[in-house]
């Protein structure tokens, strides 16, 4: 028998990050493309850690803008299609996770179907695709704001295995790497799990700077970076 089972999934996470260095994740949005990292291999030995449901590929696949319009409702019938075909860990990108006070009940709903973490960005007002950068207007949360929202969050989930990851703004809006660090700290205090430092720079040179002052500070806390 290959199932497993919502709470057997939900633990999954946790358990590789606390024996491997590094685990890679694969972009998910129905039953097809999670099939694609359940039995995707890398060389000769290695597969895909886990999977990630993209809002920005969510959105598309159902022919929509990447603009915080699909609900947590369809997020969970997504959810319930790919679960059905895999067996693998799941991260939820949920954009900025909404009002804290729906953000609260988002989590609940995850961690019930099974999921292992959800990542939230620090912005606010209308969703804008981080790709864009400055060339659109983009407005990031205060940081008491945005640890309110974790913190919140973390005290709705059920289970310790759950994990809530914060998405890291500063360096997509150009406000430098100190802003980028003092968030880290800040978010981390609030209680997330785990940080995610995003650029829009091709090189990824503003990635390895942070990654080298952040592991200066904090040599546990995972974090997650996107190509």
């Amino acid at each position: 028998k290959n199932g497993v089972t919502s709470d057997a999934r939900r633990k999954l996470l946790r358990r590789l990050l606390s024996v491997k260095n590094t685990v890679r994740l694969l972009e998910a949005h129905n039953g097809l493309t999670g099939l694609i990292v359940e039995k995707t291999k890398i060389g000769k030995n290695n597969q895909f850690d886990g999977m990630w449901l993209s809002s920005l590929t969510h959105s598309t696949s159902k022919g929509k803008p990447d603009i915080q319009y699909v609900d947590v409702t369809t997020i969970s019938q997504t959810l319930n299609e790919i679960f059905d075909v895999t067996t693998k860990p799941m991260i939820v990108d949920a954009d900025n996770g909404g009002l804290t006070e729906h953000f609260k009940f988002m989590v609940r709903s995850l961690e019930r179907l099974g999921v292992s973490a959800v990542i939230i960005e620090d912005k606010i007002g209308s969703k804008r695709n981080s790709l864009f950068g400055v060339e659109r207007q983009q407005t990031q949360d205060t940081i008491e704001n945005f640890c309110e929202k974790i913190t919140a969050g973390k005290n709705s989930q059920v289970t310790s295995d759950f994990m809530i990851i914060a998405r890291i703004e500063s360096l997509i809006l150009k406000k430098g790497q100190e802003d980028a660090m003092k968030r880290a700290l800040a978010y981390i205090h609030a209680g997330a799990d785990a940080i995610m430092i995003h650029s829009k720079e091709k090189s990824g040179e503003e990635i390895v700077t942070f990654l080298k002052e952040f592991r200066k500070i904090d040599n546990c806390t995972p974090v997650v970076v996107v190509p």
